[in-house]
């Protein structure tokens, strides 16, 4: 498959309008099209691998994307989801050391890579570009040490809550309005929400017997999100 209809150029790319490549130049936006490459990436393929160096960073067209770390029992923390519109891979690429996570595709995906040249001439020339990504980087830290006070603080059952608003929140629902378009396997999303799957499937079980959500195979259906929000103690 050719370049050409594999990935959209850049200057008609529906993704680029919600990235921090929005406001770039004419000639910046042409830049990125001719020196970037792609790729479709299946559902479980890795994007990047924890330990590798990287040499670009990669911008999510279209799909669901996991960034995680594996822990000392091999069992995976998932850090965070990305979807259309997002970049993965760059915070290695600042600081110039190997790749602290890895990512995996959720969701079948069309993944860009902009090479590093390309991206650190972006950040030397454009100031508004360069105060957009130091921006995004704050907001991406307060959210993990929120996270990380937040696991801390409260009880599985408060977090497994939390993190169905959040998918929620990431992705939406389906035309029904109540069914979550991310469809995690249970293992994803008791590594999300630092359990064992066997605790994950117990207190879905329990909402399932409550109301407070529908179970059909992957499918989450929230058929009460103010309950949801009352026993993750966050506001709407």
């Amino acid at each position: 498959m050719s370049k050409q209809t594999l990935i959209p150029a850049c200057e008609y790319c529906q993704s680029r309008v919600t990235s921090i490549f929005s406001n770039l130049k004419a000639q910046e936006i042409h830049s990125l099209s001719e020196n970037k490459c792609g790729n479709i990436y299946k559902k479980g393929q890795a994007i990047y691998y924890e330990g590798n160096k990287p040499n670009g960073i990669f911008c999510v067209n279209k799909g669901v994307i996991k960034i995680f770390k594996m822990n000392e029992d091999g069992k995976e923390q998932i850090l965070r989801l990305a979807k259309a519109g997002d970049v993965v891979g760059f915070s290695s690429l600042l600081n110039g050391e190997f790749y602290s996570t890895t990512a995996t595709v959720v969701e079948d995906a069309l993944i860009c890579h902009i090479p590093k040249n390309v991206f650190m001439h972006l950040l030397e020339n454009n100031s508004e570009f360069s105060l957009r990504l130091i921006q995004f980087l704050s907001h991406e830290l307060k959210r993990s040490q929120d996270n990380i006070a937040y696991m801390a603080q409260h009880s599985v059952r408060e977090r497994l809550a939390e993190t169905l608003l959040a998918i929620k929140e990431f992705g939406g629902c389906e035309p029904d309005g109540i069914t979550l378009n991310v469809a995690l396997s249970r293992e994803e999303l008791a590594n999300m929400v630092g359990t064992a799957t066997e605790t994950l499937i117990r207190l879905l079980s329990e909402f399932n017997h409550e109301r407070i959500v529908e179970l059909t195979g992957r499918k989450i259906k929230l058929l009460n999100s103010q309950e949801l929000i009352r026993i993750a103690n966050v506001s709407d």
